[in-house]
Protein backbone atom coordinates (compact mmCIF):
# COMPACT_ATOMS: atom_id res chain seq x y z
CA UNK A 1 0.00 0.00 0.00
CA UNK A 2 1.61 3.38 -0.76
CA UNK A 3 2.05 6.03 1.71
CA UNK A 4 3.08 9.43 1.66
CA UNK A 5 5.97 9.93 4.07
CA UNK A 6 4.38 12.33 5.67
CA UNK A 7 1.79 9.40 6.61
CA UNK A 8 4.83 7.08 7.58
CA UNK A 9 6.02 8.94 9.68
CA UNK A 10 2.94 8.97 11.65
CA UNK A 11 2.66 5.68 11.81
CA UNK A 12 5.94 4.78 12.50
CA UNK A 13 5.02 6.97 15.62
CA UNK A 14 1.88 5.30 16.48
CA UNK A 15 4.31 2.20 16.48
CA UNK A 16 6.66 3.58 19.19
CA UNK A 17 3.68 3.73 21.57
CA UNK A 18 1.77 0.18 21.22
CA UNK A 19 2.88 -3.34 20.16
CA UNK A 20 2.51 -4.94 16.62
CA UNK A 21 -0.13 -6.37 16.57
CA UNK A 22 -2.17 -3.80 18.39
CA UNK A 23 -1.90 -1.34 15.26
CA UNK A 24 -3.87 -2.43 12.29
CA UNK A 25 -3.07 -0.92 8.88
CA UNK A 26 -4.00 -3.62 6.21
CA UNK A 27 -7.05 -2.71 3.90
CA UNK A 28 -7.97 -6.32 5.32
CA UNK A 29 -7.61 -5.36 8.33
CA UNK A 30 -9.70 -1.90 8.89
CA UNK A 31 -12.65 -3.38 6.80
CA UNK A 32 -14.14 -4.66 9.99
CA UNK A 33 -14.41 -1.17 11.64
CA UNK A 34 -15.55 0.94 8.42
CA UNK A 35 -19.04 1.02 10.46
CA UNK A 36 -20.84 -0.07 13.66
CA UNK A 37 -24.05 -2.19 13.85
CA UNK A 38 -25.46 0.86 11.72
CA UNK A 39 -24.19 -0.41 7.87
CA UNK A 40 -26.18 2.23 5.91
CA UNK A 41 -23.03 4.59 6.41
CA UNK A 42 -19.37 3.33 6.29
CA UNK A 43 -16.12 4.42 5.32
CA UNK A 44 -12.36 3.76 5.89
CA UNK A 45 -10.15 4.69 8.75
CA UNK A 46 -6.59 5.20 8.64
CA UNK A 47 -5.38 2.80 11.01
CA UNK A 48 -7.07 1.43 14.15
CA UNK A 49 -4.73 0.87 17.40
CA UNK A 50 -5.41 -1.14 19.90
CA UNK A 51 -4.05 0.19 23.20
CA UNK A 52 -3.94 -1.60 26.62
CA UNK A 53 -3.70 1.02 28.92
CA UNK A 54 -4.61 5.00 29.98
CA UNK A 55 -0.45 6.00 29.06
CA UNK A 56 -1.14 4.35 25.55
CA UNK A 57 -4.33 6.14 25.00
CA UNK A 58 -2.64 9.36 26.44
CA UNK A 59 -0.05 8.96 23.96
CA UNK A 60 -2.57 8.29 21.08
CA UNK A 61 -4.67 10.78 21.61
CA UNK A 62 -1.33 13.51 21.97
CA UNK A 63 0.23 12.44 19.09
CA UNK A 64 -3.22 13.13 16.99
CA UNK A 65 -3.08 16.10 18.58
CA UNK A 66 0.26 17.45 17.44
CA UNK A 67 -0.49 15.59 14.09
CA UNK A 68 -3.91 17.39 13.52
CA UNK A 69 -5.31 14.09 13.11
CA UNK A 70 -9.12 13.06 13.91
CA UNK A 71 -9.68 9.56 16.05
CA UNK A 72 -12.81 8.00 16.90
CA UNK A 73 -13.07 6.00 20.55
CA UNK A 74 -14.96 2.63 19.79
CA UNK A 75 -15.93 -0.09 22.12
CA UNK A 76 -17.48 -3.29 20.43
CA UNK A 77 -19.04 -1.40 17.44
CA UNK A 78 -22.38 -2.28 18.45
CA UNK A 79 -23.79 1.15 18.43
CA UNK A 80 -26.38 1.78 15.90
CA UNK A 81 -26.42 5.18 14.89
CA UNK A 82 -22.88 5.35 13.20
CA UNK A 83 -21.11 6.89 16.34
CA UNK A 84 -18.19 5.25 15.70
CA UNK A 85 -18.18 5.66 11.87
CA UNK A 86 -14.55 7.07 10.92
CA UNK A 87 -15.28 10.01 9.12
CA UNK A 88 -12.69 12.04 7.27
CA UNK A 89 -10.31 9.19 7.04
CA UNK A 90 -9.83 9.16 11.16
CA UNK A 91 -7.72 6.83 13.29
CA UNK A 92 -9.76 4.75 15.25
CA UNK A 93 -8.84 3.88 19.10
CA UNK A 94 -10.77 0.29 19.60
CA UNK A 95 -10.87 0.38 23.73
CA UNK A 96 -11.57 -3.50 23.33
CA UNK A 97 -8.19 -4.69 25.54
CA UNK A 98 -8.67 -2.64 28.17
CA UNK A 99 -10.99 -4.82 30.07
CA UNK A 100 -10.16 -5.38 33.77
CA UNK A 101 -12.59 -5.40 36.30
CA UNK A 102 -9.80 -3.27 38.35
CA UNK A 103 -11.39 -3.43 41.77
CA UNK A 104 -14.86 -4.62 43.28
CA UNK A 105 -16.42 -2.98 46.51
CA UNK A 106 -19.20 -5.12 47.69
CA UNK A 107 -20.07 -3.29 50.55
CA UNK A 108 -20.35 0.12 48.84
CA UNK A 109 -21.76 -1.40 45.68
CA UNK A 110 -20.08 -0.08 43.25
CA UNK A 111 -16.72 -1.06 40.81
CA UNK A 112 -13.47 0.08 39.06
CA UNK A 113 -13.91 -1.01 35.74
CA UNK A 114 -11.58 -0.40 32.02
CA UNK A 115 -13.86 0.32 29.16
CA UNK A 116 -13.56 -2.53 27.46
CA UNK A 117 -15.09 -4.87 29.98
CA UNK A 118 -18.25 -6.30 28.68
CA UNK A 119 -22.13 -5.26 30.16
CA UNK A 120 -23.15 -8.99 30.91
CA UNK A 121 -19.05 -10.20 32.42
CA UNK A 122 -19.48 -7.59 35.37
CA UNK A 123 -23.05 -8.60 36.58
CA UNK A 124 -21.52 -12.52 36.16
CA UNK A 125 -18.35 -11.13 38.83
CA UNK A 126 -20.83 -9.91 41.50
CA UNK A 127 -23.53 -12.33 41.19
CA UNK A 128 -22.57 -14.54 44.31
CA UNK A 129 -22.79 -11.72 46.43
CA UNK A 130 -26.34 -10.43 45.33
CA UNK A 131 -25.64 -7.50 42.98
CA UNK A 132 -26.26 -6.65 39.26
CA UNK A 133 -25.17 -3.83 37.18
CA UNK A 134 -28.95 -2.76 35.98
CA UNK A 135 -28.23 -1.20 32.17
CA UNK A 136 -28.94 -4.12 30.06
CA UNK A 137 -28.66 -3.23 26.46
CA UNK A 138 -30.10 -5.88 23.88
CA UNK A 139 -26.63 -6.43 22.98
CA UNK A 140 -25.49 -6.79 26.20
CA UNK A 141 -23.46 -10.22 25.76
CA UNK A 142 -20.91 -8.00 22.90
CA UNK A 143 -21.04 -4.27 24.19
CA UNK A 144 -19.04 -2.81 26.49
CA UNK A 145 -19.88 -0.84 28.97
CA UNK A 146 -17.34 1.98 28.08
CA UNK A 147 -19.71 2.38 24.67
CA UNK A 148 -22.85 2.12 26.96
CA UNK A 149 -21.43 5.26 29.00
CA UNK A 150 -20.50 6.88 25.93
CA UNK A 151 -24.04 6.24 24.23
CA UNK A 152 -25.86 6.55 27.74
CA UNK A 153 -27.24 3.04 26.78
CA UNK A 154 -30.89 2.06 27.97
CA UNK A 155 -32.48 -1.63 27.83
CA UNK A 156 -35.41 -3.44 28.36
CA UNK A 157 -35.40 -2.51 31.92
CA UNK A 158 -34.87 0.97 31.64
CA UNK A 159 -38.26 1.61 32.31
CA UNK A 160 -37.56 0.82 36.36
CA UNK A 161 -33.81 1.02 36.83
CA UNK A 162 -33.11 4.12 34.25
CA UNK A 163 -30.34 4.46 31.36
CA UNK A 164 -26.73 4.05 31.71
CA UNK A 165 -26.52 7.40 33.48
CA UNK A 166 -28.06 6.46 36.67
CA UNK A 167 -25.18 3.69 37.33
CA UNK A 168 -22.26 6.10 36.45
CA UNK A 169 -20.38 7.55 39.69
CA UNK A 170 -17.00 8.70 38.16
CA UNK A 171 -15.15 8.88 35.20
CA UNK A 172 -11.48 8.78 34.15
CA UNK A 173 -10.88 10.25 30.66
CA UNK A 174 -8.42 11.38 28.58
CA UNK A 175 -9.56 14.89 27.00
CA UNK A 176 -8.51 15.88 23.31
CA UNK A 177 -5.97 17.78 24.10
CA UNK A 178 -4.21 14.52 25.85
CA UNK A 179 -4.71 15.05 29.53
CA UNK A 180 -5.83 13.22 32.15
CA UNK A 181 -9.18 13.79 34.02
CA UNK A 182 -10.73 12.80 36.97
CA UNK A 183 -15.00 13.71 37.56
CA UNK A 184 -17.23 12.26 40.10
CA UNK A 185 -16.82 10.01 43.07
CA UNK A 186 -16.89 6.64 44.24
CA UNK A 187 -19.97 8.25 46.68
CA UNK A 188 -21.92 9.25 43.37
CA UNK A 189 -21.72 13.20 45.34
CA UNK A 190 -19.22 15.31 43.58
CA UNK A 191 -18.68 19.38 44.01
CA UNK A 192 -19.10 21.14 41.21
CA UNK A 193 -20.38 20.94 37.64
CA UNK A 194 -21.72 17.01 37.36
CA UNK A 195 -19.16 16.81 34.24
CA UNK A 196 -19.40 12.86 34.55
CA UNK A 197 -22.90 13.29 33.55
CA UNK A 198 -21.83 15.50 31.07
CA UNK A 199 -19.66 13.03 29.24
CA UNK A 200 -21.98 10.53 30.07
CA UNK A 201 -24.00 10.43 26.26
CA UNK A 202 -21.36 12.76 24.64
CA UNK A 203 -21.17 9.99 22.06
CA UNK A 204 -17.08 9.80 22.32
CA UNK A 205 -16.91 13.67 21.28
CA UNK A 206 -15.85 14.92 24.39
CA UNK A 207 -12.95 12.60 25.02
CA UNK A 208 -11.72 9.11 25.41
CA UNK A 209 -12.79 7.07 28.37
CA UNK A 210 -10.35 5.22 29.97
CA UNK A 211 -11.57 4.31 33.57
CA UNK A 212 -15.40 4.12 35.11
CA UNK A 213 -16.92 3.90 38.82
CA UNK A 214 -20.20 2.14 37.76
CA UNK A 215 -22.76 1.35 40.67
CA UNK A 216 -24.41 -2.44 41.29
CA UNK A 217 -27.75 -2.86 42.40
CA UNK A 218 -29.35 -5.84 44.50
CA UNK A 219 -30.39 -8.29 42.97
CA UNK A 220 -34.58 -8.33 43.62
CA UNK A 221 -36.03 -11.40 46.29
CA UNK A 222 -38.20 -12.63 43.42
CA UNK A 223 -38.79 -11.85 39.38
CA UNK A 224 -41.87 -13.19 37.18
CA UNK A 225 -42.32 -12.91 33.87
CA UNK A 226 -45.42 -12.49 31.57
CA UNK A 227 -46.38 -13.62 28.28
CA UNK A 228 -49.11 -11.65 26.75
CA UNK A 229 -51.05 -12.13 23.37
CA UNK A 230 -52.88 -9.52 21.45
CA UNK A 231 -54.40 -10.19 18.22
CA UNK A 232 -53.29 -6.97 16.89
CA UNK A 233 -50.55 -4.35 17.76
CA UNK A 234 -52.58 -1.72 18.84
CA UNK A 235 -54.28 -3.48 21.19
CA UNK A 236 -51.15 -4.19 23.52
CA UNK A 237 -50.24 -0.25 23.66
CA UNK A 238 -53.05 -0.36 24.84
CA UNK A 239 -52.97 -2.60 27.54
CA UNK A 240 -49.50 -0.96 28.28
CA UNK A 241 -51.75 2.44 29.32
CA UNK A 242 -53.86 0.39 31.60
CA UNK A 243 -51.02 -1.51 33.43
CA UNK A 244 -48.99 2.00 34.03
CA UNK A 245 -52.55 3.44 35.35
CA UNK A 246 -53.19 1.10 38.12
CA UNK A 247 -49.71 2.32 40.03
CA UNK A 248 -48.08 -0.62 39.46
CA UNK A 249 -44.40 0.33 38.48
CA UNK A 250 -42.69 -3.13 36.15
CA UNK A 251 -39.24 -3.25 35.43
CA UNK A 252 -39.84 -4.36 32.15
CA UNK A 253 -42.42 -3.65 29.29
CA UNK A 254 -41.84 -5.01 25.90
CA UNK A 255 -44.03 -5.41 22.34
CA UNK A 256 -43.06 -7.27 20.19
CA UNK A 257 -45.32 -7.09 16.30
CA UNK A 258 -45.98 -10.85 14.60
CA UNK A 259 -43.18 -9.58 11.81
CA UNK A 260 -40.90 -10.08 14.79
CA UNK A 261 -42.04 -12.59 16.46
CA UNK A 262 -41.82 -14.63 13.09
CA UNK A 263 -38.52 -13.69 12.15
CA UNK A 264 -37.32 -15.14 15.78
CA UNK A 265 -39.26 -18.42 15.57
CA UNK A 266 -37.82 -18.60 12.38
CA UNK A 267 -33.91 -18.03 13.50
CA UNK A 268 -31.75 -19.86 15.99
CA UNK A 269 -33.16 -17.75 18.85
CA UNK A 270 -36.52 -18.99 18.77
CA UNK A 271 -38.49 -18.68 22.60
CA UNK A 272 -41.64 -20.93 21.51
CA UNK A 273 -43.64 -16.85 20.92
CA UNK A 274 -46.90 -17.76 18.89
CA UNK A 275 -46.06 -16.89 15.30
CA UNK A 276 -49.77 -16.15 14.77
CA UNK A 277 -50.26 -13.23 17.58
CA UNK A 278 -50.58 -9.92 16.54
CA UNK A 279 -48.23 -8.81 19.20
CA UNK A 280 -46.95 -9.79 22.02
CA UNK A 281 -46.09 -8.08 25.57
CA UNK A 282 -43.68 -9.01 27.82
CA UNK A 283 -44.15 -7.82 31.14
CA UNK A 284 -41.59 -8.06 34.05
CA UNK A 285 -42.09 -7.34 37.37
CA UNK A 286 -39.84 -8.08 40.37
CA UNK A 287 -39.20 -7.31 44.00
CA UNK A 288 -40.44 -8.92 47.26
CA UNK A 289 -42.09 -12.17 47.28
CA UNK A 290 -45.21 -11.19 49.03
CA UNK A 291 -46.10 -8.10 47.30
CA UNK A 292 -45.60 -9.83 43.82
CA UNK A 293 -47.80 -12.61 44.05
CA UNK A 294 -50.54 -9.73 44.00
CA UNK A 295 -49.16 -7.53 41.20
CA UNK A 296 -49.22 -10.68 38.89
CA UNK A 297 -52.99 -11.98 39.44
CA UNK A 298 -53.69 -7.79 39.37
CA UNK A 299 -51.62 -7.66 35.87
CA UNK A 300 -53.85 -11.17 34.25
CA UNK A 301 -57.00 -9.54 35.53
CA UNK A 302 -55.79 -6.09 33.17
CA UNK A 303 -54.52 -8.24 30.48
CA UNK A 304 -57.77 -9.93 29.86
CA UNK A 305 -59.82 -7.07 30.26
CA UNK A 306 -57.41 -5.25 28.02
CA UNK A 307 -58.96 -7.98 25.50
CA UNK A 308 -55.31 -10.37 26.03
CA UNK A 309 -56.07 -13.79 24.15
CA UNK A 310 -53.85 -15.20 26.59
CA UNK A 311 -51.95 -14.79 29.61
CA UNK A 312 -49.12 -16.91 30.64
CA UNK A 313 -46.34 -16.67 33.33
CA UNK A 314 -42.88 -18.24 32.94
CA UNK A 315 -43.05 -21.36 34.80
CA UNK A 316 -39.30 -21.33 35.87
CA UNK A 317 -35.90 -19.75 35.50
CA UNK A 318 -35.42 -21.03 31.98
CA UNK A 319 -38.78 -20.39 30.37
CA UNK A 320 -37.84 -16.59 31.56
CA UNK A 321 -34.49 -16.62 29.81
CA UNK A 322 -35.93 -18.35 26.68
CA UNK A 323 -38.71 -15.25 26.52
CA UNK A 324 -35.24 -12.61 26.93
CA UNK A 325 -33.10 -14.37 25.10
CA UNK A 326 -36.15 -14.47 22.05
CA UNK A 327 -36.87 -10.57 22.75
CA UNK A 328 -33.18 -9.69 23.02
CA UNK A 329 -32.36 -11.22 19.48
CA UNK A 330 -34.83 -9.89 17.48
CA UNK A 331 -32.89 -7.48 15.79
CA UNK A 332 -30.18 -10.21 14.62
CA UNK A 333 -33.23 -12.10 13.79
CA UNK A 334 -34.45 -9.84 11.28
CA UNK A 335 -31.48 -11.43 9.37
CA UNK A 336 -34.10 -13.30 8.13
CA UNK A 337 -36.14 -10.96 6.44
CA UNK A 338 -33.21 -9.15 4.55
CA UNK A 339 -29.86 -9.12 4.19
CA UNK A 340 -29.87 -5.57 5.80
CA UNK A 341 -31.46 -3.81 8.61
CA UNK A 342 -32.28 -0.28 9.68
CA UNK A 343 -33.15 0.42 13.23
CA UNK A 344 -34.56 3.53 14.37
CA UNK A 345 -34.73 4.83 17.89
CA UNK A 346 -37.71 7.38 18.60
CA UNK A 347 -39.56 8.27 21.74
CA UNK A 348 -42.99 9.40 21.78
CA UNK A 349 -45.47 9.67 24.85
CA UNK A 350 -46.59 6.62 25.90
CA UNK A 351 -50.48 7.17 24.98
CA UNK A 352 -49.27 8.43 21.50
CA UNK A 353 -48.32 4.55 20.61
CA UNK A 354 -51.19 3.19 19.26
CA UNK A 355 -51.51 6.40 16.90
CA UNK A 356 -47.64 6.50 16.11
CA UNK A 357 -47.91 2.82 15.14
CA UNK A 358 -50.51 3.28 13.01
CA UNK A 359 -48.50 6.24 11.30
CA UNK A 360 -45.35 4.05 10.98
CA UNK A 361 -46.97 1.09 9.46
CA UNK A 362 -48.54 3.08 7.10
CA UNK A 363 -45.41 5.25 6.15
CA UNK A 364 -43.73 1.85 5.25
CA UNK A 365 -46.36 0.41 3.45
CA UNK A 366 -46.52 3.81 0.97
CA UNK A 367 -42.68 3.41 0.34
CA UNK A 368 -43.18 -0.29 -0.31
CA UNK A 369 -40.77 -1.65 2.49
CA UNK A 370 -40.78 -4.08 4.88
CA UNK A 371 -41.02 -2.58 8.04
CA UNK A 372 -41.52 -4.51 11.49
CA UNK A 373 -41.71 -3.29 15.55
CA UNK A 374 -39.96 -4.27 18.92
CA UNK A 375 -40.12 -1.62 21.23
CA UNK A 376 -39.55 -0.66 24.78
CA UNK A 377 -43.53 0.31 25.04
CA UNK A 378 -43.21 1.21 29.28
CA UNK A 379 -40.70 3.90 27.98
CA UNK A 380 -42.31 4.40 24.52
CA UNK A 381 -38.94 3.83 22.88
CA UNK A 382 -40.05 2.55 19.72
CA UNK A 383 -37.46 0.69 17.16
CA UNK A 384 -39.01 0.30 13.50
CA UNK A 385 -36.77 -2.04 11.84
CA UNK A 386 -37.19 -0.85 7.84
CA UNK A 387 -35.54 -4.56 6.54
CA UNK A 388 -33.96 -4.03 2.70
CA UNK A 389 -30.90 -4.49 0.94
CA UNK A 390 -28.39 -1.46 0.45
CA UNK A 391 -27.09 -3.10 -2.72
CA UNK A 392 -30.91 -1.84 -4.21
CA UNK A 393 -29.89 1.81 -4.59
CA UNK A 394 -33.80 2.82 -5.33
CA UNK A 395 -34.70 0.68 -2.33
CA UNK A 396 -31.83 2.57 0.10
CA UNK A 397 -33.13 5.90 -0.95
CA UNK A 398 -37.11 4.68 0.19
CA UNK A 399 -35.53 3.29 3.09
CA UNK A 400 -33.48 6.48 4.04
CA UNK A 401 -37.17 9.26 3.05
CA UNK A 402 -39.19 6.86 5.32
CA UNK A 403 -37.09 6.47 8.01
CA UNK A 404 -37.12 10.86 8.04
CA UNK A 405 -40.61 10.91 7.77
CA UNK A 406 -41.27 8.71 10.79
CA UNK A 407 -38.37 11.11 13.03
CA UNK A 408 -40.68 14.03 11.44
CA UNK A 409 -43.84 12.36 12.61
CA UNK A 410 -42.62 11.37 16.16
CA UNK A 411 -41.07 15.18 16.89
CA UNK A 412 -44.48 16.26 15.85
CA UNK A 413 -46.24 14.20 18.42
CA UNK A 414 -44.52 15.67 21.33
CA UNK A 415 -41.41 12.62 20.64
CA UNK A 416 -38.02 12.83 20.50
CA UNK A 417 -35.52 11.76 17.84
CA UNK A 418 -33.51 8.86 19.63
CA UNK A 419 -33.87 6.89 23.76
CA UNK A 420 -30.88 5.09 23.76
CA UNK A 421 -28.82 4.64 20.35
CA UNK A 422 -27.41 8.38 20.25
CA UNK A 423 -27.64 10.94 17.51
CA UNK A 424 -24.14 9.66 16.10
CA UNK A 425 -23.67 10.49 12.25
CA UNK A 426 -27.20 8.98 11.28
CA UNK A 427 -29.34 11.27 13.08
CA UNK A 428 -27.39 14.39 13.90
CA UNK A 429 -29.12 17.08 11.05
CA UNK A 430 -32.51 15.94 12.62
CA UNK A 431 -31.10 18.14 15.74
CA UNK A 432 -32.63 20.91 14.08
CA UNK A 433 -35.75 19.57 14.56
CA UNK A 434 -35.87 19.63 18.17
CA UNK A 435 -33.40 22.82 18.76
CA UNK A 436 -32.74 26.08 17.78
CA UNK A 437 -29.74 27.85 16.39
CA UNK A 438 -28.71 29.64 19.27
CA UNK A 439 -29.58 26.11 21.44
CA UNK A 440 -26.72 24.32 18.89
CA UNK A 441 -24.85 27.06 19.25
CA UNK A 442 -24.51 26.77 22.86
CA UNK A 443 -23.68 23.00 22.10
CA UNK A 444 -21.78 23.53 19.92
CA UNK A 445 -19.58 26.02 22.63
CA UNK A 446 -19.34 23.23 25.29
CA UNK A 447 -18.06 20.81 23.02
CA UNK A 448 -15.62 23.60 21.70
CA UNK A 449 -14.39 23.86 25.17
CA UNK A 450 -13.20 20.06 25.39
CA UNK A 451 -12.31 19.98 21.67
CA UNK A 452 -11.51 23.05 20.06
CA UNK A 453 -9.93 21.44 17.39
CA UNK A 454 -12.52 19.21 16.22
CA UNK A 455 -10.86 16.17 16.57
CA UNK A 456 -12.56 14.00 18.77
CA UNK A 457 -14.99 11.77 16.49
CA UNK A 458 -15.91 14.28 14.49
CA UNK A 459 -18.41 14.81 12.39
CA UNK A 460 -21.06 13.31 14.95
CA UNK A 461 -24.12 14.53 16.97
CA UNK A 462 -23.93 18.30 16.04
CA UNK A 463 -24.91 18.95 12.71
CA UNK A 464 -23.06 20.77 10.31
CA UNK A 465 -23.34 22.03 6.75
CA UNK A 466 -19.62 20.94 5.98
CA UNK A 467 -17.16 18.25 7.70
CA UNK A 468 -16.09 19.52 11.23
CA UNK A 469 -12.20 18.44 10.37
CA UNK A 470 -11.47 18.90 6.83
CA UNK A 471 -9.52 16.35 5.40
CA UNK A 472 -6.00 15.68 6.72
CA UNK A 473 -3.27 16.43 4.35
CA UNK A 474 -0.71 14.40 6.01
CA UNK A 475 -2.84 11.70 5.17
CA UNK A 476 -3.05 12.03 1.81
Amino acid sequence: MHVSRHKFAFVEALRQIVARDCLLLEPEQLLPYECDALAVHAGMPSAVVLPENCEQVVSIVKLCGAWGVPFVPRGAGTGLSGGALPADGAVILECSRMNRILDVNVEDRYAVIEPGVINADLSKAVASHGLFFAPDPSSQLACSIGGNIAENSGGPHTFKYGATTEHVLALEVVLPDGTLRRFGSPSGFASGFDLAGLLTGSEGTLGVITQAVVRFTERPEQVETLLVVFEELVTACDAVTRILRSGIVPSALEIMDQRTICAIEASVYSGGLPTDAGAVLLVELDGPAPSLARHVQRIQVLMQASGARNVSVARDAQERLGFWRARKSAFGAMGRIAPDVYVHDAVVPRTKLPEVLKKVCEIGDRYRLTLSNVFHAGDGNLHPNISFDRRNADELQRVLAAGEEILRYCVAVGGSISGEHGIGHEKREFLRLLFSDRDLATMEAVRAVFDPAKLCNPSKVLPSTRSCVESNPHLR
